[in-house]
């Protein structure tokens, strides 16, 4: 990562004019092969009838720097994890770009993890996956089943993933994303099944990475992590950016936008 020179604010994440449309099979209007469907399509130069397209972004346009923690609010369904997907090159906007600096790396609470191996075994294949070296896996290995604490009950690093709960597959997801420094790190919810120790590390993780002039982008319904993490919040709203500034003052507006 380029060393930053004191007071230049450096561009991690550039979106302009972000647009992104999913389109969802309906119901089937008619018997037929693939290839009449696709002889239909081009009949008519449309969309196949019972395709129906769901706008989840919508001229979306923000600056992100390096250094920052940004914080994504907004009601359910309202383009935040869409949005984060986008930037990490998972989905391709209908419209507009996404321009980054380095390489994102997504943190959610679904991320893979392979349930059938062990989390010693996992712990592997994520960091690889992150591109770590082994030496470097192996050297930061202990810190991350210590991070994780879920060997504070018992030697479960060394059991199936399928034996642990969801929250301790959260966990074990951050402490892999965190043993890394990144470019930029998205988190989409991973915080919300923590304990509130496990909060408390992962809130001081993410300022360290901020510290080290990483950019933090943070999914959360919970308006105290934000509070705790960001200096700077994206409020969406039905795919439209509602509001972009500081984290109380774009606070103090959603929360009376949503009675919070």
């Amino acid at each position: 990562m380029a060393e930053q020179a004191p007071g230049t604010r450096v561009p991690t994440v550039i979106a302009e004019d972000v647009h992104i449309v999913y389109r969802v099979n309906g119901a089937r209007t008619g018997k037929g092969s693939a290839t009449a469907a696709l002889s239909r399509i081009v009949r008519r130069g449309g969309e196949e009838r019972g395709v129906r397209k769901v706008h989840a972004v919508r001229g979306v346009s923000f600056v992100a720097h390096r250094g920052e923690a940004i914080g994504l609010i907004g009601s359910n369904g309202s383009g935040k994890s869409t949005l984060l997907r986008a930037i990490a090159g998972l989905l391709p906007p209908e419209s507009g770009k996404v321009y980054t600096d380095g390489q994102p790396s997504l943190l959610g609470v679904n991320a893979a993890l392979m349930n059938d191996l062990t989390g010693e075994r996992n712990i592997v294949l994520g960091g690889l996956a992150m591109g770590m070296s082994r030496e470097q896996i192996k050297e930061r290995y202990q810190e991350i089943v210590d991070f994780s604490g879920i060997n504070e009950k018992g030697d479960f690093v060394t059991l199936p993933m399928r034996t642990y709960s969801s929250g301790m597959q959260a966990r074990l997801r951050f402490s892999i994303a965190a043993a890394k420094d990144h470019d930029v790190l998205m988190i989409d919810e991973a915080l919300a099944t923590g304990d509130a120790k496990f909060r408390k590390r992962s809130e001081e993780r993410i300022r360290e990475l901020r510290g080290q002039a990483g950019t933090v982008f943070l999914v959360s319904h919970s308006n105290k992590s934000i509070r705790d993490t960001c200096d700077r919040v994206l409020w969406l709203e039905r795919g439209e950016l509602r509001m972009d500034g500081p984290t109380e003052e774009v606070l103090r507006e959603y929360e009376k936008f949503s009675g919070k």
